[in-house]
């Protein structure tokens, strides 16, 4: 038996339980975790509050990315030994694997090598951030050296993740954020500037900082009425990609913004583009690269220990962080 964490009803974090499961053998192409330390992402919250749209059968397991090391290997999997640090890149919803626990099965496609000189810690605030705000600037977005990115959420691990691969694309990170309280911290953190969008006008905030073109490409996890206003503050034929929805309110598309400046308009899920061979492959050669000669640095913002992960997600909710939210096992 292993301690793992699951909900038996959709709710605020008091839902999270610890208990103990059995975790069996892995399957064909599966691998067996002894899991060290956990992500926390906005994914799992949503899962937990009932918002998904998809709702796992109840009492679920949850968790979306975790490192640690291999116990068992499954049939045919190759390339992975058992002792080996690995970390992992979500191909699979966040209530498909009991990642949030000590011993999850695990998917050997979307493991990853832990270099010697990354901790559990580090390798688990990776992955999931770099690779969403790749797949939003470099396999979508298409971002180029010199164009302006608009940045929202920017404080989270994915916006900083952002910031720093934008600035690796030389192109301009603007990182949006509610109040003023962290913008020395984000500028600390590459963003080229910052725009308090409960403090200032954003779309005149984007054309005084852009000579009046506006951003060639937006990267919301917001969503929400406050959509309007960036469609607005975006460049002609620029592009709007929108992979989270932190707002509950509906999202507000402009029509005559979108069509008259041949705006476009697209959506990111991260595990389902790395449910693309090629796509994985290419993020992880990106981020591994970005790591290896420090242009990508993860952004711990706090550490938890497993007994808490009810804190840790009510911390998270808060909104407070900046970076990584990470559960030690």
């Amino acid at each position: 038996m292993t301690r793992s964490v699951r909900i038996h009803e959709f709710g605020d974090a008091d839902v999270l339980r610890i208990e103990d499961i059995v975790t069996g053998e892995p399957d064909a192409g599966e691998v067996r975790l002894r899991v060290h330390a956990f992500g926390l992402n906005r994914t799992e919250v949503t899962l937990r509050s009932g918002r998904s749209p998809v709702k796992p059968a109840l009492p679920s397991s949850i968790g979306f990315e975790a490192a640690g090391v291999i116990e068992a290997l499954g049939p045919d999997v190759t390339g992975f030994a058992v002792g080996d640090h690995v970390a992992l890149v979500p191909a699979y919803g966040a209530a498909q694997y009991a990642l949030y626990g000590e011993v999850s099965l695990a998917p050997a496609r979307s493991l990853v090598a832990i270099p010697d000189q990354v901790s559990f810690s580090e390798a688990a605030a990776t992955w999931v951030a770099y690779g969403t705000a790749w797949g939003g600037l470099v396999a979508i977005g298409a971002l180029a050296a010199g164009q302006t990115v608009l940045i929202s959420a920017a404080s989270s691990s994915v916006g900083i993740a952002a910031i720093q691969i934008a600035n690796c694309l030389r192109a301009r990170p603007i990182a949006l954020t509610r109040t003023s309280a962290k913008a020395d911290a984000l500028l600390a953190h590459g963003a080229a500037a910052v725009i308090a969008t409960a403090e200032q006008d954003v779309v005149a905030e984007v054309k005084r900082l852009t000579d009046g073109k506006g951003a060639n490409l937006v990267f919301d996890s917001v969503g929400g009425p406050a959509f309007a206003q960036l469609a607005r503050a975006t460049a002609n034929g620029g592009t709007l990609i929108l992979y989270g929805a932190l707002a509950t309110e509906p999202t507000v598309v402009p029509p005559f913004d979108i069509f008259a400046r041949n705006l476009t308009i697209r959506g990111l899920s991260f595990p389902n583009l790395m449910r693309d061979d090629a796509q994985l492959a290419a993020m992880k050669r990106f981020v591994s690269g970005g790591l290896a000669d420090g242009t990508l640095r993860p952004t711990i913002a706090r550490t938890f220990p497993f007994d808490q992960i009810a804190d840790a997600h009510r911390f998270i909710e808060a909104g407070e962080q900046i970076g990584k939210v990470v559960v030690t096992v």
